[in-house]
């Protein structure tokens, strides 16, 4: 029995006109996709070679040589087509097209002739496919290529891509399955479940969504898959730094899905899982995974996830570890990880329409995504610390993983294209329809048509965020028509009003799980304000959060702010936050790229008594009164290196 689930307005009927978003969606189609498509192709100067499209080339027997790079490194190409098709789905590209099909048919001749596609084993290890599935990464990247398959063929309508994906997916499901000549296996590192699942609603196919079921199910099974196969190969292993195939909770492979109830292992990987198995919940309704879906939902968000939405505490297999052991500077907080969360949620909230969904999507988009990014769209974070003291990357090995400023490209990609793609596509997220209901999810500017069963709206939505928190829809239809708009109403807004043909809604009387649902015959030309108070928030940890006892952050609106050097002086660590501030707000125009500051009035520990004197009995504090600035998190590391800190004791 398949849920009732709400659908996202398709990208060809949704356009960003967002003075905040418009801007980084430029980015990724003017800078980000190019400069991608540069270092694709090892025309990066000082940036470490990716060789990506090389590896291609010479499996497609178009070029000689052999493989470079990660074991996953085709995934990076298969993540800038699927940007790169959300683009060409909201504006025509005659030449990004070409580009991009040129790529497709490489890919193509790439592709062996039973449907195998992966040019590290063509190339490297042809005769060990399949044989290691807890470290090798063939499923994850086979995943990442069909994602982008489907979205290729949904922007452009061109099936040759789709082709290959549909052989990829037909050998894959010749070689898994429970048959006594098949694998009862699955990946080390999630991906292709999602995956399938768009393949399957493209198609129809339900192989697709059965295969997809197979390998969350075949997952934490006894005796262990990755222990049989690491047998069957004498032992051999690919990334001796990991014990993976030993180390299962790594992998989320300890125990079976439907029975895990903390997010464990490797973040990235969890969150891809949580949601695959909310996609095939959705498609089967198989309720007891979406009661695990919303387990591990409620422990990320509650007891494992940083105030940016970002999630992953420790750098030893880039991973969750215990309920609210949340470090600052430590913290490994992997963009794809934020992103994966931002899919998670997206999916949940199509199943069931509570706020706290997109809250966290929210949260972690205007936080951690939009960091992992730099202003020029050239440089990005792949761990995104909530504290930094550069001084110590580089002396203090516990931090060596933390960078002070962003990098122009990885070794390991995963994280730029991952961030393109997610931008490209940004117009998934802001609404989803279900039935004659339209969700308002996120408040960014935008014109789209939506289809109300066979009759058209045409919604106009200006949005002041992230800086002030009026919202206007203006709602356009034809003749009278029946419908229900829901406005989420954030978590971090305490007062909201509402107004309806600019009369005044009680709230209480229309909201249920965090949206406000107004019901109405709708004329041509009705509008409709939201106004969501943005004052600044002190907010403070849970107290079992041992770092941030003492301390408070500041939040205003969906935006975490965080204090730097560039403002404040070294030393960050001394200054504390008077209790009861003065906050001032002002709109710097000047300031990377335009951006409203906080300040407030703080104290600054004095250390010129103490000389070369280490430690000092009965010493007395002295504090100076000095004036701390805060900008939004997002925009740290644009201005030099220096220190950053989000959390800051309080006096």
């Amino acid at each position: 029995m398949t849920l009732s689930i709400a659908r996202p307005v398709p990208l060809k009927q949704i356009q960003i006109t967002d003075d905040f978003w418009s801007e980084y969606i430029r980015l990724v189609r003017e800078v980000v996709v190019p400069y991608q498509w540069e270092a694709l192709n090892d025309r990066i100067e000082g940036a470490e070679p990716s060789h990506a499209m090389k590896n291609f080339k010479i499996a497609a027997g178009l070029e000689s040589g052999e493989f470079y790079g990660m074991v996953f490194q085709d995934s990076d190409v298969s993540k800038w087509l699927e940007a790169v098709s959300y683009l060409l789905e909201t504006s025509k590209d005659p030449a990004l097209e070409q580009l991009t099909d040129e790529v497709i048919d490489i890919i193509a001749r790439a592709q062996q002739k039973d449907g195998y596609l992966n040019t590290y084993f063509t190339l490297k290890e042809p005769e060990n496919r399949w044989t290691n599935l807890a470290e090798c990464h063939e499923l994850y990247c086979a995943g990442h290529f069909i994602e982008a398959a489907v979205a290729y063929y949904k922007s452009t309508g061109k099936s040759k891509v789709l082709d290959v994906a549909c052989r990829l997916a037909d050998c894959i499901d010749q070689v898994f399955g429970a048959g006594p000549d098949q694998l009862n296996g699955y990946d080390g590192h999630q991906e292709i479940e999602l995956a399938l699942v768009k393949l399957y609603n493209v198609t129809q196919n339900e192989r697709y969504l059965r295969l997809s079921q197979f390998f969350l199910d075949e997952r934490g099974k006894e005796p262990s898959f990755y222990e049989m196969e690491y047998h069957r190969r004498n032992g051999k292993v690919h990334f001796p730094a990991l014990d993976i195939v030993h180390d299962r909770a790594y992998s989320q492979a300890h125990k079976p899905i439907r029975d895990q109830d903390t997010a464990e292992g490797h973040a990235v990987r969890a969150v891809y899982m949580c949601t695959g198995m909310a996609d095939v919940a959705a498609e089967t309704g198989d309720a007891e995974l979406l009661d695990a879906c919303r387990r591990l939902w409620r422990n990320i968000v509650s007891k494992r996830m940083y105030i940016t939405g970002a999630i992953g505490s420790m750098e030893y297999g880039e991973a969750f570890s215990l309920d609210y052991d949340l470090p600052n500077d430590t913290a490994y907080a992997e963009t794809c990880a934020s992103i994966g969360l931002i899919f998670f949620a997206q999916r949940m909230l199509q199943i069931e329409a509570r706020s706290e969904y997109a809250d966290v999507m929210e949260q972690a988009l205007y936080n951690t995504v939009i960091s992992g990014m730099s202003r020029d769209g050239k440089r990005f974070f792949y761990v995104n610390p909530l504290e930094v003291w550069p001084d110590a990357i580089g002396k203090n090995h516990t931090v060596n993983h933390v960078k002070a400023e962003r990098q122009g490209w990885f070794g390991c990609a995963c994280c730029p294209p991952n961030i393109a793609r997610l931008l490209a596509s940004l117009g998934h997220y802001v609404y989803n329809i279900q039935g004659r209901t339209i969700y308002a999810n996120l408040y960014i500017g935008n014109q789209a048509t939506v289809d109300m069963e066979g009759q058209q709206v045409k919604i106009e939505q200006e949005s002041q965020f992230p800086w002030e928190g009026h919202v206007r829809f203006h709602i356009d239809v034809e003749q009278e028509t029946e419908f229900t708009l829901a406005l989420r109403i954030p978590k971090w807004c305490r007062e909201a009003k509402l107004m309806v043909q600019n009369e005044s809604v009680s709230l209480s009387d229309v909201c249920e799980n965090g949206y406000a649902y107004i019901q109405r015959k709708w004329q041509p030309n009705d509008h409709v304000e939201l106004d969501l108070s943005m004052p600044v928030h002190r907010m403070t940890g849970h107290p079992q959060v041992r770092e941030t006892i003492g301390k408070v952050a500041l939040q205003r609106g969906p935006l975490v702010y965080c204090m730097e050097e560039a403002d404040n002086g070294p030393n960050l660590h001394q200054v504390l936050l008077q209790r009861q501030p003065d906050y001032q707000i002002q709109f710097e125009p000047e300031v990377l790229g335009g951006l409203k500051t906080i300040t407030a009035p703080a104290n600054r520990l004095e250390t010129s008594e103490w000389g070369d004197q280490l430690y000092m009995a009965s010493a007395e504090s002295h504090l100076k009164e000095v004036v701390a600035k805060f900008i939004p998190y997002y925009a740290w590391a644009n201005r030099g290196r220096g220190e950053m800190s989000v959390w800051v004791k309080e006096k």
